[in-house]
């Protein structure tokens, strides 16, 4: 199972809200991302993302796919 880790990456880093994550996207990697595309991504996990979007996150936030998500073997199978 993949766990969503973004809250805590950004809570490493001192980032507390949305619009101060929408900022850094814009600031460091050129990317406009909607209040409502990040309220998503900052309340759940998501289905699906653009390449684009993982990649703006990695930028901004300066950091990896790795610590956007954590893998933790599933019990059930």
């Amino acid at each position: 199972m993949l766990i969503w880790m973004l809250r805590k990456l950004m809570a490493d880093r001192g980032i507390w809200k949305g619009s101060e994550l929408g900022r850094l996207l814009k600031e460091k990697a050129g990317y406009q991302l909607s209040a409502p595309s990040i309220s998503a991504l900052l309340n759940g996990e998501p289905k699906q993302m653009k390449m684009e979007t993982l990649d703006a996150l990695c930028t901004a936030l300066e950091c990896t796919p790795n610590d956007l998500w954590m893998h933790q073997i599933s019990e059930e199978r």
